[in-house]
C-alpha cells in the first residue's frame, strides 16, 4: 500500500497533515525553549530576564582555620592548599602538620589538619633596585607559567622566562626540576 492509497483511506488531504506536522514541531521547540530558559532561571544565571549580577549570587564562606580536610580522589597537596589559602606553597605546612612521610602520597578518605599559617608564596633570591626578582629558584610543583604568574602576574611571559634560560633548561619548558635557579628576565 503506497501513502497516496493510504491518504485516501483516511481522507485526509497534505495540507491538513501539513498543518498537523507544523503544529507538532511548535509545540516541540516551544517546549524545549522553555525548559532551556527555566533551567537557567533556577540556576541562578538569569533573573527578570537578566543576568544575576554579584549580591544576588550564594558567597562562599571562606573556613576559618585550623580546620581539617577530608582528601578526595585526585587530590594533591598543592591543590589543597590552594584551595585553603590561595596559594599552593602551603602544602609544606599542610605536610609537617601532618607528619606525612611521603606528601606525595594520600588516601582517599584520609582527613588532613589544615593549619593556621601565613601564606606563603615563591621564594626569591635577589631582587634588584626596582623590585624585580632577578632569579627565582624553582619549587615542587612549579611550571614556567607558574613562576610567570607569580613573578609578572602574566602566564605569558612564560617564554621570556624560557629564553632566557634555555640553556639551564633544555630544549623542553615543560622539564624544569625543584632546586634549579632560574633567571628572571
Amino acid at each position: 500500500m503506497t501513502l497516496k492509497n493510504f491518504l485516501k483511506k483516511v481522507k485526509l488531504s497534505e495540507r491538513t497533515i501539513s498543518a498537523v506536522l507544523g503544529v507538532l514541531v511548535v509545540v516541540v521547540a516551544g517546549t524545549l525553549l522553555f525548559n532551556f530558559f527555566q533551567s537557567r532561571n533556577e540556576a541562578g544565571l538569569l533573573n527578570g530576564g537578566q543576568i544575576a549580577e554579584e549580591g544576588q549570587q550564594e558567597k562562599q564562606i571562606a573556613p576559618t582555620l585550623p580546620t581539617t580536610h577530608r582528601v578526595d580522589r585526585g587530590e594533591n597537596l598543592w591543590r589543597i592548599a590552594e584551595s585553603y589559602y590561595g596559594s599552593g606553597y602551603n602544602w609544606v605546612d599542610i605536610a609537617q602538620t601532618n607528619s606525612l612521610k611521603n606528601a606525595n602520597l594520600l588516601l582517599v578518605g584520609q582527613e588532613l589538619l589544615i593549619p593556621d599559617v601565613a601564606v606563603r608564596w615563591p621564594e626569591t633570591d635577589l631582587v634588584d633596585n626596582g623590585g624585580r626578582v632577578n632569579t627565582y629558584t624553582v619549587q615542587s610543583g612549579d611550571s614556567l607559567w607558574k613562576i610567570a604568574m607569580a613573578v609578572y602576574g602574566d602566564g605569558y611571559q612564560w617564554t621570556n622566562i624560557y629564553q632566557a634560560n634555555e640553556a639551564a633548561v633544555g630544549s623542553n619548558p615543560g622539564l624544569i626540576y625543584a632546586g634549579q635557579v632560574l633567571v628572571m628576565p
